[in-house]
């Protein structure tokens, strides 16, 4: 249980610093240096990750203009992606099988949708159109924290009952037996990625839609 559980790894100003929040750290890193070397070395490559980005995007929302949605749905997308893969390093632990990370994502998501709504509608219109008729409005209220509850317990469910699968397999047979099980965690992790993206932007194209 160890294993999979955040440990401390030193303290900051007496804050703790887990070993979920360094793999994040490695994480951002990580994609930082992908990202530089691609674009020196293989920008070709890097156009294309975008372009598939906007295709997917462009398939769900209904808004023909995505431009001002894909840095964050992209950003999104790249980040859970490598959080969920880098598991598979012995000695790091995948950010997102920390529940404070995925709450942490989903509360970006929350904000903004509610942001891109009143971007697009304006800040009176959009309060108008979420509270007509006021009553509803606890209502609207709820639906977007309880959403967003589910975005998070999804996301951390999926890893963490992967990587519980995979540490009680390697503890029982190691080498080789748990390499099948590394295989699908790392599919599990791609897909729950473009998951909570297709339905962040989903919640984008409800919010901006007339």
């Amino acid at each position: 249980m160890e294993a999979i559980t955040p440990q401390i790894i030193f303290y900051i100003f007496n804050l703790p610093v887990t070993s979920t929040v360094v793999s994040t750290w490695i994480s951002m890193g990580l994609i930082i240096l992908l990202i530089a070397i691609l674009r020196k070395f293989a920008p070709d490559l890097l156009e294309n990750i975008s372009d598939f980005l906007a295709g997917m995007v462009s398939g769900i929302m209904s808004e023909t203009d995505i431009d001002r949605y894909l840095p964050l749905l992209g950003t999104l997308a790249i980040f859970i992606v490598v959080a969920n893969s880098i598991g598979i390093v012995p000695v790091l632990t995948a950010p997102t099988s920390d529940i404070n990370t995925t709450i942490a994502l989903s509360l970006v998501v929350l904000i903004s949708v509610n942001f891109f709504g009143m971007q697009k509608k304006g800040f009176r219109n959009y309060l108008k159109e979420i509270s007509s008729p006021i009553i509803l409005l606890p209502f609207e209220i709820i639906g977007q924290l309880s959403r967003t509850l589910s975005l998070s317990l999804r996301l951390f469910g999926n890893i963490i009952s992967g990587e519980l699968i995979s540490a009680i397999v390697f503890g029982l047979i190691p080498l080789i037996a748990p390499l099948p099980f590394v295989a699908l965690g790392l599919f599990l992790g791609v897909l729950q990625a473009y998951v909570f993206t297709a339905l962040t932007a989903l919640y984008i194209d409800l919010a901006i839609a007339k």
